[in-house]
This record gives C-alpha cells, sequence and structure tokens, in this order.
C-alpha cells in the first residue's frame, strides 16, 4: 500500500502548492509512481503548476465529493508532461469553477468519502505515494489529512503568525498520533544563517527539519508557470526538494 503524504501549512502563501508539486514531480523522476491531489477546494489551482491551467477536465475532485463520479475517472495521467523512465503521475485537480466551489461550499461534503478515495485511487493506481495538497488553516479536512497521512509535511515561513499557527499545527499533530512530522522552513531571507535558524526552530518546536529553504529569486520569477525541479533540475533547490523526498522514503525504512 502506497503511503500518504501530507503538506500543509496554517496560512496561505506559504509557497505549499509550489512544493507539493516539485516534490511529486520529483518522486517521479526517481521512478516512482504518485498520486497528486488538490484538496483545497475554496481556493484550488496546483493542476496550473502541472500546465493543466486551460483544461477543461471532465471531472474532478469535487465530482467525487458529490458522489457523481468515482475518484479513478477524476484522475488524469499528466506524465507525458516529463520524461519519464519508469515512473508515472496521476493528478487529481478540484475545480476553478465558481458555481462548483459554491456548490461544495454550500451542500458540504462526507469526510469519510474522502478517506476512502484516497484508499482507492492508491490502489487503482498501484502508487508508491499520494501527495494532499490541503487547505491552509485547520478545518475537517486537514483534520481528515492528518488522521489518515502517513506523514505530514509543514510549511512555515519566518514569520510570528506561521510561527504561533505552526505550533498549533503541530500540537494537533502530535495528539492525533501522526505517525511522521516534519517542518518544512520556506522563502528564508539572504540575512539569516540558515543553519542556525534550522537548530532555534528544532529547538523551538522539538520536531525534525526537512529542509531550509533559502528566498531563491528564480522561484519568485516562474510563480506557477513552471516546476523548477523540471525545467532547471541544477538549481539549489533541487537539493531542498531531494531532502524532502529523502524524508518521504525514510518511511519504508
Amino acid at each position: 500500500m502506497g503511503k500518504i503524504v501530507s503538506i500543509h501549512s496554517y496560512r496561505g502563501g506559504t509557497g505549499k502548492s509550489n512544493l507539493t508539486a516539485n516534490l511529486a514531480v520529483y518522486a517521479a523522476l526517481k521512478g516512482r509512481r504518485v498520486g497528486v491531489i488538490d484538496t483545497d477546494i475554496q481556493s484550488p489551482g496546483l493542476h496550473v503548476l502541472f500546465g493543466q491551467g486551460g483544461t477543461k477536465f471532465k471531472y474532478c475532485l469535487n465530482d467525487y465529493l458529490r458522489k457523481q463520479c468515482s475518484i479513478e475517472k477524476a484522475s488524469f495521467d499528466v506524465s507525458s508532461k516529463f520524461k519519464l523512465k519508469s515512473g508515472s503521475i496521476h493528478l487529481i485537480p478540484a475545480s476553478m469553477n465558481a458555481d462548483d466551489i459554491a456548490a461544495i461550499i454550500r451542500e458540504g461534503f462526507e469526510i469519510a468519502d474522502l478517506r476512502r478515495g484516497f484508499k482507492q485511487i492508491i490502489a487503482a493506481k498501484s502508487l508508491d505515494y499520494l501527495f494532499v495538497d490541503t487547505h491552509p488553516g485547520l478545518d475537517q479536512e486537514t483534520l481528515l489529512s492528518m488522521a489518515t497521512t502517513d506523514l505530514l509535511l509543514v510549511v512555515m515561513r519566518l514569520d510570528q503568525q506561521d510561527f504561533l499557527g505552526t505550533a498549533i499545527t503541530l500540537e494537533l499533530a502530535r495528539k492525533m498520533g501522526v505517525p511522521a512530522t516534519y517542518l518544512i522552513l520556506n522563502q528564508c531571507p539572504a540575512i539569516y544563517d540558515l543553519d542556525q535558524v534550522r537548530r532555534d526552530v528544532k529547538q523551538e518546536f522539538k520536531v525534525d527539519i526537512a529542509t531550509v529553504i533559502p528566498l531563491f529569486k528564480r522561484l519568485i520569477e516562474v510563480g506557477s508557470r513552471q516546476i523548477l525541479i523540471y525545467t532547471s533540475p541544477s538549481h539549489l533547490f533541487s537539493r531542498n526538494i531531494s531532502q524532502i523526498y529523502d524524508c518521504c522514503e525514510a518511511l519504508s525504512t
């Protein structure tokens, strides 16, 4: 059975979705069969990073949650966009249609269906990893992800609000018995000593640090137009993604 890896942040704007997409592509380039699902239903956009911004999907996660299709029908193989030797990438997007978003907000959905969908897509596609891009903050979907995940990656910036919110998130993860949790420190300004930041944050939160990512100008420039790990594999950012991937691989050892 494949592993569920949830990527979460307490606040928006941390680069969570960008990291999710890069991690998924990196794992696929390493030969892994991966799924990547956008559960940020209120503000979706993960599919844009995979070059699917203008695609009109026949089905998406919203349709599955409204019991209008199976989770398999809401999954799209985007492997052909990348030169993969043996891995694969199966994308489950959330709808950016205003009516679809409003319907989910108005009607809600069964949390158990989301849990069931995770297991079904892992089995149907024989996935090694299912990467879950969560909704920022703490809501039912986030708590579900924590309850079902094998690995929780919490993304934060060196910002006081992020510090306070991340502390709450980590405390909840501990109480819910999440098997493994790592912090990702993202968008760190050059004025900081990154090694010292790693030591200080680890001591403060009593949690392992997956990686400390500088505020790379190149990431800001490409925005959501590219997956940097693929278009610029020699960029220093690749080392950060490799370190996060190593945390995922440690689940199997």
